[in-house]
């Protein structure tokens, strides 16, 4: 009996691992299919005579815009762990005013849209000069990623010690010394989460990309692959073939952090 159940949710599991999976399949699947052969009827279940066009394409036209994608990324991470982690410490071991008051906020505002966020900023970029720069990017990226990294922040922290903060402080060990010396070395479960939440974030950004950089010198690959699209045709190889390739370095970064992110989201949830 138990084996048969065994057997069922395996079964189970792989067929919903394969639904899953499948548009991932057929992203590479049309990435391979030359552009004749897209309008097939009935469409190929696999590349019958598949050609690497597409991704030649992206390596001759989107380096660039993948260069571009990582800076943001990197800049998304930076400063939103310069924000983020001082503000969750706080939150976590000092006496703020308003604390419940001020993760109320936190909440609600990962709970605004995008397109509200990006109309917001453009109001703001038109007068401040910012529109189309990667700078201004990488700030409105944070605002998405900054809310989530204190409450992580502030999850993880409060779990650390008061014994490890007071041995420090007796020490001698000011505020700012016991922050950087013991609080963020342990925390370094929490610091790869926020870290990888806020690249991937900023990797798969349009809407801000879209409303604030369209018509920048420097573009994210989320609109580095508008070149493909044209008025009468549309080269489908060549965006599955950028979307390919852009997600390689997300799917890295999952596969190589997820144990320590695993770690970063659950801890605090449990006391002991």
């Amino acid at each position: 009996m138990t084996r048969q159940r065994t057997w069922w949710k395996t079964a189970l599991g792989v067929v919903l691992a394969a639904l899953m999976l499948f548009p991932v399949y057929w992203m590479v699947n049309v990435s391979l299919t030359r552009t004749e052969d897209m309008r097939a009827d009935p469409p190929h279940w696999y590349p019958e005579n598949p050609t690497l066009q597409g991704y030649a394409n992206v390596v001759g036209d989107q380096f660039p815009a993948l260069g571009t994608s990582l800076f943001v990324g990197l800049g998304c991470v930076a400063l939103t762990l310069v924000i983020a982690a001082p503000a969750g410490f706080a939150l976590a071991k000092l006496r703020v005013r308003g604390k419940g008051t001020l993760n109320f906020v936190l909440l609600v505002a990962q709970m605004i849209p995008s397109v509200v966020m990006a109309i917001g900023f453009y109001a703001i970029y038109v007068r401040l000069g910012w529109l189309n720069t990667v700078w201004g990017l990488i700030v409105a990226d944070s605002t998405i990623a900054v809310p989530f990294g204190v409450l992580v922040f502030t999850t993880f922290m409060s779990g650390i010690a008061g014994e490890l903060l007071q041995a420090a402080r007796i020490d001698g060990a000011g505020t700012w010394r016991t922050f950087t010396s013991i609080v963020l070395p342990i925390s370094r479960n929490a610091i790869l989460t926020v870290s990888l939440f806020a690249f991937l974030w900023a990797w798969s950004d349009f809407i801000f990309a879209s409303t604030l950089d369209r018509n920048g010198d420097m573009v994210p690959v989320t609109l580095g692959i508008y070149r493909y699209i044209g008025n009468n045709t549309t080269e489908w190889n060549s965006i599955m073939a950028t979307a390919a390739v852009a997600s390689v370095p997300a799917a890295i970064l999952l596969i190589v952090a997820q144990r320590y992110v695993a770690g970063g989201v659950t801890a605090g949830a449990v006391k002991d």
